[in-house]
């Protein structure tokens, strides 16, 4: 179900490729959204605007495509609360003024695992672009004319989606936003705020909302007829197609998967796909590999450890692949996430035994190895514990934040209180540091790279491993893996705690 809102006058610009006229921005973006898996789309428009149209309250304009008249800002937010009461799947709101690509609203709308999202581009924030901050993919923050966001790293786009665990808590923050809109408590917020006071809402009660990133793409609004003409010809100057393979390679990952891995592994998703190959066949072939490297690095000898290391560097690129595969068709699905992880974790095991294996090889103490092995995975597990653990506590405090929304209580943050107020309260020393290492740097600057590498994903530890065999031993490799390991735990466990009491 989609709820767009026709409220300001920007929604009946006329807009044109070029080539031909197609009606107004509302009718564009209403054809988009029925070539997308949305099943009906409920359009809200003023009264004045339903009598100039011919339109009556409730009617039908076709089989997929309904009118609602309202007749202001808290009546909006009262039909979006009404349609997320009564819908059975997620629910997509956006402003009748928002120019984008097709493949720009299906990263969100066209997800498989139909999350809480919103489409949200980084930069500096601007009119009709409200501020966001965002971090590990998360919106954590967002504001309106009304509400202030500190450390504003981006822009919401106007393009929001609830899923179906959060459509109670959203119809619950929609009658509080309601009530307090009719009674003028919302300041100065516009008509054509609603997708940013829905957003701020979700955020404030604690729903985990997925920021969707446009890359290449474009997706924003436009509030006069030169501005959806640019937006209109900045479509035109983007390949969607190519758009959609860089939206399958993730923008996100640390420094040696970017650089060294999606940078080529991206000319290998079309292929796959027109050979039909699936993400969970890519997943097993990359296991292949990794069994390739493991028996190579038992071997002992120089060559056999480089055979391995460049076995495990191809496995560790299937494993890159599998993902971009998946998120260039959108098949996703629970088994093969399940697949993933478990899988990434079998081959880097693997690995170590034929490590260690491969040390024996030359006669040597068999305990010291062994005990180095051991230690590794022992330090590597304790590692993805912290993690998924951390990750299920985040879950499970959204979840409660989201049932505690449906009662009537002081938020967190309260509505009406004044931005300035809150923009006083602090975030904690540690994260504001570490928010401000990252302005300073810059969005690929150094401070950013270092706290991505030391945190020791898996490209950085596949390439420690490939490396530090390749030219030293197994010895040296366990060694490196325990000694930089040790420092990513620690500093993770320190981030996930001030994260925790911030």
């Amino acid at each position: 179900m989609a709820v767009v809102l026709a409220t300001s006058p920007a929604a009946g610009l006329p807009w044109s490729d070029g080539a031909r006229s197609d009606g107004s921005l509302l009718e564009r973006l209403t054809a988009q959204l029925l070539t997308l898996p949305v099943r009906e789309v409920l359009v809200v428009v003023r009264s004045h605007d339903a009598q100039a149209g011919g339109w009556e309250k409730g009617a039908e304009s076709g089989p997929r495509h309904q009118i609602c008249v309202s007749d202001g800002l808290a009546e909006d937010l009262r039909i979006v609360a009404k349609t997320a009461r009564a819908s059975t799947s997620p629910v997509a709101v956006l402003a009748a003024d928002v120019v984008a690509h097709t493949e720009a609203l299906s990263l969100l709308l066209e997800h498989p695992a139909r999350p809480t999202g919103a489409i949200v581009a980084s930069g500096d924030p601007a009119p009709l672009r409200p501020p966001v901050r965002t971090e590990w993919g998360r919106v954590v923050s967002a504001g309106t004319s009304f509400h202030e966001v500190e450390w504003a790293n981006g822009t919401f786009r106007g393009v929001l989606q609830v899923g179906e665990a959060h459509l109670a808590g959203l119809a619950d923050i929609a009658e509080d936003l309601a009530d307090l809109a009719q009674r003028r408590h919302l300041g100065r917020v516009g008509d054509g705020e609603v997708p940013e006071l829905l957003l701020t809402g979700l955020v404030r009660a604690g729903v985990q909302v997925h920021a969707v990133a446009l890359n290449t793409l474009h997706c924003g609004r436009a509030g006069t007829r030169p501005a959806a003409e640019r937006a209109v010809r900045e479509l035109a100057d983007v390949d969607e197609a190519q758009a959609r393979l860089d939206a399958a390679v993730k923008s996100g990952d640390g420094f040696f998967t970017t650089y060294c891995v999606s940078s080529w592994s991206r000319h290998l998703i079309r292929p796959a796909a027109r050979l039909g190959l699936t993400p969970n066949t890519v997943t097993g072939i990359s296991v292949g590999f990794a069994a390739i490297a493991a028996i190579w690095f038992s071997d002992g000898r120089r060559a056999g450890l480089v055979v391995g290391a460049a076995a495990l560097y191809l496995s560790f690129v299937l494993d890159c692949l599998d993902g971009q595969l998946a998120r260039y068709t959108r098949r996703f699905s629970p088994l093969g996430s399940w697949l993933d992880a478990i899988c990434d974790r079998l081959k880097e095991y693997l690995v170590y035994v034929g490590l260690a294996a491969g040390y024996l090889a030359g006669s040597r103490e068999p305990w010291e190895i062994w005990a180095l092995a051991v230690g590794a995975m022992i330090l590597q597990t304790i590692r993805h514990v912290v993690d998924f653990s951390y990750a299920g506590a985040m879950a499970d405090r959204a979840r409660a934040a989201g049932l505690r929304a449906a009662a009537p209580r002081p938020m967190a943050v309260p509505w009406d209180e004044a931005p300035a107020a809150a923009a006083a309260k602090g975030t904690g020393s540690v994260l504001a540091l570490s928010r401000r290492l990252d302005a300073l740097s810059g969005a690929r600057g150094v401070a950013y790279w270092a706290k991505k590498m030391i945190v020791l994903p898996i490209g950085e530890r596949m390439a420690l491993i490939s490396v530090t065999a390749a030219l030293f031993d197994a010895r040296v490799t366990f060694l490196a893996l325990l000694g930089w390991g040790a420092v990513a735990l620690a500093y993770t466990a320190a981030g996930r705690m001030a994260r925790s009491f911030a």
